[in-house]
């Protein structure tokens, strides 16, 4: 099963201490590039965080956003005086050195780090329910990852049948269109009233037939779209890979288009072009 590499997952849970939420978003990206929003009390986490997403994932632009709403209800509020102090001490020292300070508002003081105290907690308790609710939230991005990637799978299939049905159809048109080149020819002559030599008529026939035989472009496609199937039938990380067969399809469907000498064929190139390049769009969101 393959994994697309976009998904969104939120997971939020109110405690004792307060409510914890994690936002996670996750877009397509060459490799696993790891984006963390933590609150300064939490910033212990981010190792633990960038390891368990180095185990879950592989590749993906992923942002992390913890939020936590503390409990405030009944809760006495605690002024760490020793520390407001040293803050005030610190003002006065700068304001010393301006002509005519404005005066120290005591609510800004309060609002200065540090100086408001939340009541005594655990915080290592409160580490660890955030690492365990990261943890549901990277378990339901990866499934989200996984369905879309399962709809990507489903995409990429129809487009391969698609493919193999216009592969089909050439080879059944190829032989026609060469009759039909024969006949033009030998329409031209007639017209012209001009002697028709049966031996060079068929030289030139078989030159034609040579620089526009498509058999092995054909065969070769045939076997990219057997190899599409299996990677994704294999699953895992196959996005690197799957964007190289891309590749290769588009080179095949581009050779065809220049051994291209009747229109159907130009057509058939055309078609295939815009099916590979539809895939392409949608192989880039794979992990």
């Amino acid at each position: 099963m393959v994994h697309s590499m976009t998904a969104f997952a939120r997971v939020e849970r109110a405690g004792t201490q307060g409510t914890l939420s994690w936002e996670l978003r996750s877009v397509n990206h060459r490799y696993l590039e790891p984006h963390l929003r933590l609150p300064e009390s939490f910033r212990d986490l981010e190792g633990a965080v960038r390891e368990a997403l180095r185990q879950g994932l592989s590749r993906g632009k992923v942002e992390c956003t913890l939020r936590f709403t503390e409990e405030t209800a009944g809760k006495p509020l605690q002024v760490d005086l020793e520390r407001a102090a040293q803050l005030v001490a610190a003002a006065e020292t700068v304001a010393s050195l301006i002509k005519q300070p404005a005066p120290l508002n005591p609510l800004e003081v309060l609002a200065w780090p540090g100086v408001l105290v939340a009541d005594a907690s655990d915080p290592q308790a409160l580490n660890n329910d955030a690492l365990a609710l990261f943890s549901e939230a990277l378990s339901e991005l990866k499934a989200g990852r996984g369905r879309e990637g399962a709809d990507l799978a489903k995409l990429l299939d129809e487009r391969l049948v698609s493919i193999n049905e216009e592969v089909a159809t050439l080879r059944t048109l190829v032989p026609q269109m060469l009759a039909t080149q024969r006949q033009k020819v030998m329409d031209r002559f007639a017209d012209m009233k001009a002697e028709l030599d049966p031996q060079r008529l068929e030289q030139e026939m078989v030159l034609l037939a040579q620089k526009s035989d498509v058999a092995e472009e054909l065969d070769r496609l045939s076997t990219h779209v057997t190899e599409v199937r299996r990677v994704l039938k294999t699953g895992g990380q196959a996005g690197r890979r799957l964007d190289f067969l891309m590749q290769e399809l588009n080179r095949e469907a581009n050779t065809l288009g220049s051994k291209a000498f009747d229109p159907r064929s130009t057509q058939a190139a055309v078609n295939l072009k815009v099916l590979i390049e539809q895939m392409r769009e949608q192989v880039q969101n794979i992990e």
